[in-house]
This record gives structure tokens, C-alpha cells and sequence, in this order.
């Protein structure tokens, strides 16, 4: 039997691991060194930018998902034994999985992914990351000795998998998950935003299991166990899926932390680039350095686990005194908030084009952003001259009939069980939020004149029908 261990959040007050077995090797785990690594990535990477406050970790993050998903699993625990289906060992995997589904995050989160993607690097997402980190580390280790091998297995391929298969692995990734209960309120809490408040102890009070038909292409297959609310956290359950929404216009996707990202993203790509070309002297940096290492090498987990928020922020003073232009410009913005100006193309093509097919927008919007883009690689010596920033969020993921009811939001009405958008005009009437924005220097009046000359056009082209 191991100790109690008690841990005070601000968003969940006091987090307690029990003396069992189970979670005393979870505390186990929080002592290694790929775990405690996550209190050196922000969890809101560069929000703190935009609200001060924002300094919360991917570490303190990550407890709240765990102490999060335990609760949700008491209300699996209380409904499933009642009918003998209960499945302890399940429960367990999607415990530690919880606890460990952000341990592969590299720096400055989806930013650092973006990268990964942009110069192809392998394996880019987070989840897989923190499936290989499970397999091949102290962690993995751990999981293996205290329970099994298959168990350090499962819990990687839960974590990878992206999509619940059964109500045990839907508390850790589903539509109404512990991710996201934890960080749409810590994400609140912590930037100081009055939006996306939640009545969570009501949509839990109201939580219970119940089974659904589940198909593929119309053809039955077993009844499938999943969460469903009461009707009475009807209205509980709108202001989560709406709550959720707004977080991302007003927090994640405010102009000046994208900003910002792609201003880092710039900054990863053009050292990635070097990297490639063996240029090491113009990076600024030692060959042996953290950075340089994992672009010479980004198949190696050990190159990976040496990236955190800090390894780059202490390598600024070098990357601003870097003898190549881009890096050294890009790196003084990062390190004196000196950022672009944004032109928000979206916003200038909707209103002009007012009263248009949507399918015209956004064929406009398009046209717009590729005629820029050629415009700023055919007329950039170093640092590109506008930057393009393009992205959307739906308010409710809409899924297929065939789909897995595991990833739906469900209500109890009477004797049924009806998805929350089916029942709910204000989410079925909320549109898709989407956002393209091209950034430049504030000084560069030309590029800002050719911005507006090619949107110009383009919208135009649109109501003169030539499009």
C-alpha cells in the first residue's frame, strides 16, 4: 500500500491519490521525468500574451482530467454494477489514460504541430507521441510492473485511437469528455474571460448510463452503453455545447495569439529549413542544442522529450542575435510582443459580398488567399511579407448515421433518449465559426496596399460573375 498524496488546484480545490494500489502508481508516474516535463508547456501556449493570467501548464491540466475522469467513471461505476456490467480493469486503462493523454505535447502545443506538419515530419500528432512516450519510457515501465504489459499497451492505444470504442475510453475523448470538462473551465478560470461558464455540478448531478442502438450503414448491431443527461440539464447541457464554442473566437483564436503562433510557426520552419540545408551557422544556436538536435532527428523520442516551452525561450537572446535575417527578426518580434498587423480577410469579403451563395464566399475567400500567398513568396527576400492564418470550429460535431452514438450528446426525454441538436434550435441554428486573416509588418505599406488590391479583386470577380 502506498501514501495518500493530496495536490490543491485552483479550478478543483484539493486532488486526492488514494493509498491503493491503482493510483498510488499514477502518483508513481506524475514523479517521472517525461511527466513533470509538462509543467514546462503552458497549456495555453501564447494566450498569456493577450490575458496575463494564462500561465497555466499542460501538467496541472492534466491532474484536473485525471481527477475529472474519475468522477465521471464513479457514475459509470454506480450505473453499470447495478445491471452486473461493470468492468473494473477497462476502467482503469481510461484512468491512467486520462492522466497521461497530453504527455506528448511538444512546445507551445498545436503551434509545434503545425511545424511538424508544414516540413513533414513524422508521427506530428500529440496523441501518438504520447502513445510512443507510454511504450518506450519510465512510464511505460511503471504501468508494466504495477499491472501488466497489456495494460501499458491498452492505455497507448486508447490515447491513440482519437475516438471512443465503449463508455470507459468516451470518458477520456468523446464529445463529452474529462479533457474537455477540465479545460473549458481552467481555460475560463485562468484567462479571466466572463464567457463559457458551465453548470458543471448540475450536468454531472444529472449524468447517468444508459444503452442506445448502435449501427453500422443502418444495420444493427449490439445495444452500446453511453452518458445521457436528464431533461433537466437540458439548458445545462446547451450552455456546455455553446460555452465550448465561444471559447475559441474569444480565447484560442483571439488575432494576437495567432498571432503570435504564426510568427513561431515562421520562426520553427525557416530553422527546420536550415537545419536540412546543414546551414547550422546562421541559426544562432550550438550544434548540440535541444532545438537543432530534434530538426537533425525528429524520429528520436529522446530528441522530442528535450523540447519544452523553455528550451526556447531560453534560446531567444541567441535566435535574436542570429545571423540569418528571418531567424533574428521573427525572434525579436516573439521576444518583444512587437507583432503583426492583421487584415481580416473573412470579415472583408462578407460584407462586401452580402446577400451571395455561401459556396461564392468562400470560393472568394479562397481565390483571395492564394493570390496573396503567390504574391508574398514571389516578393519575399527573407521574412514572408504576409502571412496567412486560416481555421474553423464547429459549435457541435456533427456525425454520420453510422457513427457511434459514444460521440453524441444525448437527452433523456420521457421514455427516449434524443441527440441534444436534434431537440435544441439553438444549437442546430449555431454556425461553424471560421476565420482567415493574413498578417503583416506594421511598416509594410506595400504589402498591406497589394492585400487590399488582390481582395479587391477578387471580390469583383465575384459580383461581375467572372469567378
Amino acid at each position: 500500500m502506498g501514501t495518500s498524496q493530496r495536490i490543491r488546484d485552483p479550478l478543483h480545490d484539493l486532488i486526492k491519490f488514494d493509498e491503493e494500489p491503482f493510483e498510488s502508481m499514477l502518483w508513481e508516474v506524475i514523479q517521472t521525468a517525461p511527466y513533470q516535463r509538462l509543467r514546462r508547456i503552458k497549456q495555453l501556449a501564447f494566450s498569456e500574451f493577450v490575458y496575463p493570467g494564462a500561465t497555466h501548464t499542460r501538467f496541472a491540466h492534466s491532474i484536473g482530467v485525471f481527477h475529472t475522469a474519475r468522477q465521471l467513471m464513479q457514475i459509470v461505476e454506480r450505473d453499470l454494477e447495478k445491471v452486473d456490467r461493470w468492468k473494473a480493469d477497462r476502467a482503469r486503462v481510461s484512468i491512467a489514460a486520462a492522466l497521461l493523454h497530453d504527455v506528448g505535447h511538444g512546445p507551445f502545443s498545436h503551434a509545434f504541430e503545425t511545424v511538424c506538419e508544414e516540413l513533414q515530419l513524422s508521427t506530428t500528432k500529440h496523441e501518438e507521441r504520447s502513445a510512443s512516450i507510454i511504450r518506450n519510457t519510465e512510464i511505460g515501465e511503471i504501468l508494466e510492473k504495477h499491472q501488466d504489459r497489456d495494460f501499458k499497451i491498452d492505455v497507448a492505444s486508447l490515447i491513440a485511437a482519437g475516438g471512443p470504442t465503449d463508455v470507459y475510453s468516451s470518458v477520456v475523448s468523446s464529445q463529452f469528455d474529462a479533457d474537455r470538462l477540465d479545460y473549458m473551465r481552467r481555460d475560463r478560470l485562468m484567462t479571466g474571460t466572463q464567457h463559457s461558464e458551465i453548470d458543471y455540478t448540475w450536468l454531472v448531478e444529472n449524468l447517468k448510463i444508459a444503452r442506445l442502438r448502435s449501427g453500422i450503414d443502418d444495420e444493427p448491431t449490439d445495444d452500446i452503453e453511453t452518458f445521457v443527461l436528464d431533461q433537466k440539464a437540458y439548458y445545462a447541457a446547451e450552455t456546455y455545447v455553446l460555452g465550448l464554442f465561444q471559447l475559441y473566437p474569444t480565447v484560442f483564436y483571439h488575432k494576437a495569439t495567432r498571432c503570435m503562433e504564426a510568427i513561431f510557426t515562421q520562426l520553427l520552419m525557416r530553422i527546420g529549413t536550415l537545419v536540412k540545408d546543414d546551414d547550422y551557422d546562421n541559426i544562432g544556436l550550438p550544434k548540440g542544442h535541444p532545438i537543432i538536435s530534434f530538426f537533425r532527428n525528429p524520429e528520436s523520442l529522446e530528441n522530442f522529450l528535450e523540447l519544452d516551452d523553455t528550451t526556447f525561450w531560453g534560446a531567444m537572446s541567441q535566435l535574436c542575435s542570429a545571423p540569418d535575417e528571418c531567424v533574428s527578426q521573427l525572434a525579436g518580434r516573439l521576444a518583444s510582443r512587437n507583432l503583426w498587423k492583421t487584415f481580416d480577410l473573412r470579415l472583408t469579403i462578407e460584407k462586401r459580398l452580402q446577400g451571395c451563395e455561401p459556396d461564392a464566399v468562400e470560393r472568394t475567400i479562397a481565390n483571395a488567399q492564394d493570390e496573396i500567398l503567390a504574391w508574398s513568396t514571389d516578393n519575399s527576400a527573407n521574412v514572408p511579407r504576409a502571412v496567412l492564418s486560416s481555421t474553423k470550429r464547429d459549435p457541435y460535431k456533427v456525425t454520420p448515421i453510422s457513427a457511434s452514438p459514444l460521440n453524441k450528446v444525448f437527452i433523456e426525454s420521457g421514455d427516449e433518449l434524443v441527440e441534444l441538436r436534434e431537440i435544441s434550435p439553438v444549437v442546430r441554428a449555431a454556425k461553424t465559426y471560421r476565420l482567415n486573416r493574413v498578417y503583416y509588418a506594421d511598416e509594410d505599406n506595400e504589402a498591406l496596399r497589394q492585400i487590399e488590391k488582390i481582395t479587391e479583386s477578387c471580390i469583383r470577380e465575384q459580383e461581375n460573375g467572372t469567378v
